[in-house]
């Protein structure tokens, strides 16, 4: 029998992180988390940031337990985030200030003034991109014109996987499949639009050379040698945005017959497209063609996802009653179906101070009945989820031109049993959920392709499909 190999995957979402363990060996992949912490915004001052210094020590106490652990049948390692945030370096490599985070109402007017020096139809001709306020384009947009300190003393700017990357192994990167949700890609050329960026007065020394996924990077720095006790590891970029990495898992067959739905925070709903997909009905309809690994495109739609219900817990936390997932759950299966729905996406849900009174308003403002138990706020949250992947499948069928037979359900999502439900209803298909953990699964897979323990993405399919279960939703009339 083979030896055993292992592949550490950092996994940074917008709630949480993780460091698991993947262990290949005899035809199998099995996942084990070693590490798991809380991730969110902090407050300073005026603005919301990320925690870079608490999450690079959490990162570090989990490589550390994972070599306690493991000790020599670590391979590599690899990290993998959310999009569009960025940190910058100075002239000495030095890091200036915590990376803000994307809901930071800094952007709010950003469209208005980029589409002042850029038409929006330019703009979506050269990225492909769906047009959100927290791309990095407004955000970056919105530091020139707020005359930034730090942006104008800035000499590199990293994406915050590459961030993570460059403090594992200290090599500067721009990770393709990340650096694709910026807005300041071209998905056809695969390289930084010139063009955007001078037009809009960004720095363009900031812009590095970008990098595919499945690259051996280098390997771990002294200082975190000594503070892991890891040695001789890799470092090996996956797909680092987390959805890419999360499609490298889905596990769908050969037939291009199937579409994804990575759900968590936000739900994701796309297709791999051979080549981006940027035609005008593309841009009417507000999708995205983001990068995959190894040469595909991601043509996907970004809705808002567990979001609403993440919120809705925290409130009532704050107002002293605590939920748990699986009590929420059970309250929303109770609660009566189909009384009202309201746009995921809506303004006002980005980041409101109350999430239950915002869905409320919602729903007093469009003639719906308004939700009053925490069962049916939630119930709410995730019909309207459900409804909104339906209409996404139509277009993207549309855009895709073919019928999508089945969709492939993977993250965290796939554990409320309610929304799997509910989204094969509203789409009328076959609902295949499972694995929980693509994300972190899909930066193993990218890792021992590059170890040449896996042969490609098919195997590493087959591999996902072998290892891990599936659970099948019918869609009910």
């Amino acid at each position: 029998m083979a030896a055993k190999k292992v592949f550490l995957a950092v996994d940074l979402g917008a709630s949480g992180g993780r460091v698991v363990a993947g262990e290949l060996s005899g035809g199998r992949l099995e996942l084990r988390e070693i590490h798991r912490f809380w991730n969110g915004p902090v407050r300073i001052g005026p603005h919301l940031h990320w925690d870079l210094p608490g999450l690079w020590r959490q990162v570090q106490e989990g490589l550390r337990l994972a070599g306690r652990h493991y000790n020599s049948e670590i391979v590599s390692v690899g990290v993998d985030t959310w999009g569009v945030d960025y940190g910058l370096l100075g002239p000495n490599d030095e890091l200036l200030g915590n990376p803000v985070h994307y809901r930071d109402t800094r952007t709010q007017g950003m469209f208005a003034r980029a589409f002042e020096i850029v038409p929006r139809e330019e703009i979506f001709a050269e990225t492909g991109l769906q047009f959100m306020e927290l791309n990095t384009l407004y955000q970056l947009l919105a530091a020139r014109l707020g005359n930034s300190p730090t942006l104008a003393a800035a000499k590199s700017l990293l994406l915050m996987p590459d961030l993570f990357h460059w403090l594992l192994c200290g090599e500067k990167t721009n990770e393709e499949t990340n650096a694709s949700t910026t807005q300041l890609l071209n998905p056809q050329t695969r390289k930084w639009s010139t063009k955007l960026i001078e037009r809009l007065g960004l720095p363009a020394h900031l812009f590095g050379a970008l990098t595919p996924a499945g690259t051996k990077i280098g390997k771990l720095l002294p200082n975190v040698v000594e503070e892991t006790g890891l040695k001789d590891v890799s470092v090996v970029l996956p797909g680092t945005h987390d959805t890419a990495s999360a499609v490298v898992a889905a596990p769908g067959g050969s037939q291009a017959d199937w579409c994804y739905l990575s759900s968590g925070t936000w739900s994701l709903m796309g297709i791999e497209s051979p080549q981006p997909v940027v035609t005008p009905q593309c841009g009417e309809w507000n999708f995205t063609n983001e990068g995959g690994v190894f040469g595909t495109t991601r043509l996907l739609k970004n809705i808002t996802g567990l979001w609403l219900a993440q919120e809705c817990r925290r409130i009532w936390a704050q107002q002293g009653k605590e939920y748990g997932w699986e009590e929420l759950s059970h309250l929303a299966a109770e609660a009566p179906a189909r009384v009202s729905v309201i746009d995921p996406d809506h303004a006002t849900l980005s980041a409101p101070t109350d999430m239950p009174t915002a869905i409320r308003k919602l729903c007093r403002e469009s003639g719906q009945p308004e939700p009053q138990t925490p069962g049916a706020v939630i119930r709410c949250c995730l019909e309207s989820i459900a409804v909104r992947c339906q209409e996404t499948l139509t277009k993207l069928e549309a855009l895709g031109g073919r019928k999508l037979e089945t969709i492939h359900m993977i993250g965290g999502g796939v554990q409320n049993e309610l929304l799997c439900q509910l989204t094969a209803d509203a789409c009328q298909r076959t609902v295949l959920a499972g694995p929980v953990e693509a994300t972190a699964l899909g930066n193993v897979v990218v890792q021992a392709i590059t170890a040449g323990a896996v042969a490609n993405i098919a195997e590493g399919r087959e591999l996902v499909r072998a290892s891990f279960p599936l659970t099948r939703y019918e869609p009910r009339p």
